[in-house]
């Protein structure tokens, strides 16, 4: 049987992750299911770098040792980059959550200090915005530099490169990133909507 102790951690839990979900005052459905999206336009790719690095699964383009390969920090092996990028990501792309959230209003309690105390309009929009800007350039770009035949770096496309529409595997692969070009697109219009809430809100 669970201990008090366990129980008490259990609805703390359950109790957090309630108020994470919880939604602001005003906050619109269609922004709502905005927000939400988000982290699942970076779910396929994560979980495909993850199959293919760490796990070595067949799904990727040419001889490349996914598994072995350098992944350009020193000490860090390709596998765990790929978890800790992914993960990062993730909880990115969670934050757009915020904006539609009350945490996203007010600080959450486990918060020092600024727990209670409400989140400054501008902190809120100012990095949301130019991260909604930043992601729709990048993968823009890297989608146009796909349909030209090239790697989403602008570099030329060579003949193991893991993104193209030659082989499954190659179009596996686009299927995985193709989501992100919405990254963007959704983070900008929930980040408008959140600062058209909170102005609306100031000036009532």
């Amino acid at each position: 049987m669970a201990t008090m102790a366990e129980v008490g951690h259990t609805r703390r839990i359950r109790a957090a992750w309630a108020s994470a979900h919880d939604p602001a005052a005003g906050v619109s459905r269609c922004a709502r299911i905005a927000a939400f999206a988000v982290p699942f336009t970076v779910l396929p790719s994560s979980l495909w770098r993850i199959a293919a690095c760490t796990f070595h699964a067949p799904i990727t383009r040419g001889a490349i040792d996914y598994g072995n390969a350098p992944s350009g920090l020193p000490g860090v092996p390709l596998a765990l980059y790929v978890i800790l990028l992914s993960i990062a990501s993730e909880l990115l792309a969670f934050t757009a959550i915020g904006l539609v959230t009350t945490w996203g209003e007010v600080f959450p309690r486990w918060i020092p200090v600024l727990r209670g105390r409400a989140v400054p309009k501008l902190v809120a929009t100012v990095p949301a915005a130019l991260g909604a800007a930043v992601l729709t350039l990048l993968w823009t770009w890297a989608a146009v530099n796909l349909s030209l035949g090239r790697r989403i770096d602008g570099g030329p496309l060579t003949s193991n490169a893991p993104l193209s529409f030659d082989d499954w595997q190659g179009l596996v692969a686009v299927v995985a990133y193709a989501p992100l070009l919405l990254w963007g697109p959704l983070l900008g219009g929930v980040t408008i909507s959140y600062w058209k809430r909170r102005r609306r809100d100031r000036t009532s």
